[in-house]
């Protein structure tokens, strides 16, 4: 069976991932994977707040619990997903990954994900 490390590592060998993480909900690293100069224990600290506010507007917009964020900036794309109750996943890409096929991977794949935590 796969474990948590794998999918930091199958995450991190896709083309234009600069980062997988995967944190603790209080925003302690559990395990990650990032390319120089990015530090996986800093950036899994900033996750809980955000992941904090998503889970308040799909309370407040009557759309059930958070499930996945994306973030577009200049210099590319965030995506936070909630893998358990005690778990998120952290994924940074550049402007040159496929965005859209890494979605589809990680909702297909959610509750295999999910069982690793």
């Amino acid at each position: 069976m796969p474990t948590i490390r794998d999918l930091v590592s199958a995450l991190r060998r896709r083309d234009g991932v600069d980062a997988a993480i995967v944190l603790g909900r209080d925003g302690l690293l559990i395990d990650g994977n990032s390319a120089a100069p990015l530090d996986p224990e800093g950036l899994a600290a900033h996750v809980p707040p955000m992941a904090l506010a998503a889970v308040e507007m799909g309370l407040a917009s009557q759309r059930g619990e958070f499930g996945l964020m994306v973030l577009e900036y200049a210099g590319g794309t965030v995506i936070v997903t909630a893998l358990s109750t005690d778990a998120y996943l952290l994924v940074l890409l550049n402007p040159s990954a496929n965005l859209a096929s890494l979605l589809f991977e990680l909702r297909r794949h959610r509750a295999q994900i999910s069982a690793l935590v």
